[in-house]
C-alpha cells in the first residue's frame, strides 16, 4: 500500500485488508507507544533502566539485537534508538518494561494505542514481533495508520528517533535495514522486519516538497525484492503523480436535506482545499485521462438542529468507480429545529413534490 499523508489518498494497494504478521514492523507500534508516554509526561527519555539478568538470559543474541548485558543502565532514548535503528529484541522489551513495570500492561497500552488510531485489524502479543504464535498480526492499511499517526502526533520524536544510519553500543556499531533512508530524496525510515513466517515486511516513509507519503509491503519472498519495491514505488509516487486542486476550500460545493428544520436544506462548505494526486498521463489506467468523479455522499435527510460548522457528509472522489479518498463537508448555517408551523410546511412541501 502507498498512501499519500498530505491528502490521505491512497495511491496504490493490493489486499490492503489482508491481515499477515509484520515481524519486527511491530517495533513501530512499540516506538509509538513509547512517544505517547513521554509527550505525556509518564515516561522521561534520561531516565536509566537497570537491565537485569533474567531479561540478558532470555533476550541476549536472540534474533536482532542491541546486545545489552545484566548491570548495564540504558535511558530511554537509547532503548527507543536501539529499537529503531537496529530493531533490538532486547531493547523493545527493556523498553516496555522500563515504560510501565510489565509486559502485560505494556501489550494492553499498544493494543489500546491500535484501537485508538482505528486500526480495526491489528493485534499484538508481543512488543517486539518475535514469533508468538500468531497472536500478533495486522494489515497494510492499519499499519498505514500507525504510521500517519506517529509522524503527525509526534512529529519532533519521529525526526529524533527514526532515519538512522548507524548506532554503536558499548563497542559494537550495527547498520540499519532501512532501504530508503539515503537511496530515496526525502526518505527518513520507518522499519523492516523478517521472519521465515511473515517473509519480508516494510513500512517506509519519504517527505518531498510537502508531500508525505508512507508505504507498506509484506510478504516479499527476500530482502532484495523488498527494498527494490520499496525504493521504486515511493519514486513513483512522487514523480508518477501531479496534484491538482479540485475545489477550493470555503466553496459551497451543495446542498443537504434537513429533516424538521427551520429550513428544508443545508449549504455544505468545503473546510479546506480538495487537492487529490492524479497519475500523469501515460501512467496506467488511472492516468489524467481516466474516468474520475467527485460526489456528495450523507445519511439524509439530516434532523435539525444542525450547528455551523458541523461535520454532517463528506466529498467523495473516485477514479474508474474505486474510492480513492474522502473529505468531510461542514454545514455552512444552523438551522434550528422546526416550530409547529414550519413543521406542517415542511409535511405540505413533501407531500406535494
Amino acid at each position: 500500500m502507498l498512501v499519500d499523508l498530505s491528502s490521505g489518498q491512497a495511491l496504490y494497494s493490493r489486499e490492503a485488508d489482508r491481515r499477515f504478521v509484520p515481524a519486527s514492523v511491530t517495533k513501530v507500534m512499540t516506538a509509538y507507544t513509547a512517544f505517547k508516554l513521554v509527550d505525556e509526561g509518564t515516561l522521561r527519555l534520561n531516565m536509566p533502566f537497570l537491565y537485569t539478568k533474567e531479561l540478558e538470559d532470555q533476550w541476549y543474541n536472540e534474533g536482532s539485537n542491541m546486545f545489552l548485558l545484566a548491570g548495564e543502565r540504558p535511558t530511554i532514548a537509547q532503548l527507543l534508538l536501539g529499537v529503531t535503528t537496529v530493531s533490538g529484541n532486547d531493547a523493545s522489551v527493556a523498553l516496555a518494561v522500563a515504560g510501565v513495570g510489565s509486559l502485560d500492561s505494556w501489550l494492553a497500552l499498544m493494543n489500546a494505542n491500535a484501537q485508538d488510531l482505528g486500526m480495526a485489524d491489528t493485534h499484538f502479543g508481543s512488543p517486539n514481533g518475535f514469533p508468538d504464535g500468531g497472536q500478533t498480526y495486522t494489515t497494510a492499511r492499519d499499519l498505514a495508520a500507525l504510521a500517519e499517526g506517529m509522524i503527525e502526533r509526534y512529529p519532533g520524536l519521529y525526526r529524533r528517533f527514526f532515519g538512522h544510519r548507524l548506532l554503536t553500543w558499548r563497542d559494537v556499531t550495527q547498520a540499519n535495514h532501512d532501504p530508503v533512508t539515503g537511496s530515496v530524496e526525502g526518505a527518513d525510515g520507518i522499519k523492516t522486519g523478517y521472519t521465515n513466517e511473515a517473509g519480508y515486511t516494510f513500512v517506509g516513509s519519504a517527505e518531498r516538497d510537502g508531500r508525505r507519503l508512507v508505504i507498506v509491503i509484506a510478504g516479499a519472498p527476500n530482502a532484495g525484492v523488498r527494498n527494490r519495491a520499496a525504493r521504486d514505488m515511493l519514486e513513483w509516487g512522487f514523480d508518477g503523480f501531479e496534484r491538482r486542486t479540485l475545489l477550493t476550500g470555503g466553496s459551497i460545493v451543495g446542498l443537504a436535506e434537513v429533516q424538521d428544520g427551520s429550513a428544508s436544506s443545508v449549504p455544505l462548505r468545503l473546510p479546506a482545499d480538495f487537492e487529490v494526486a492524479i497519475p500523469r498521463e501515460g501512467g496506467g489506467p488511472l492516468s489524467s485521462g481516466g474516468d474520475w468523479r467527485v460526489e456528495i455522499v450523507y445519511r439524509g435527510p439530516i434532523e435539525a438542529p444542525i450547528a455551523r460548522g458541523a461535520p454532517i457528509a463528506r466529498m467523495r472522489f473516485t477514479m474508474n468507480g474505486e474510492t480513492v479518498m474522502e473529505t468531510p463537508l461542514e454545514a455552512d448555517v444552523n438551522v434550528a429545529r422546526a416550530n409547529a408551523a414550519e413543521r406542517v410546511a415542511n409535511a405540505v412541501s413533501r407531500w406535494t413534490r
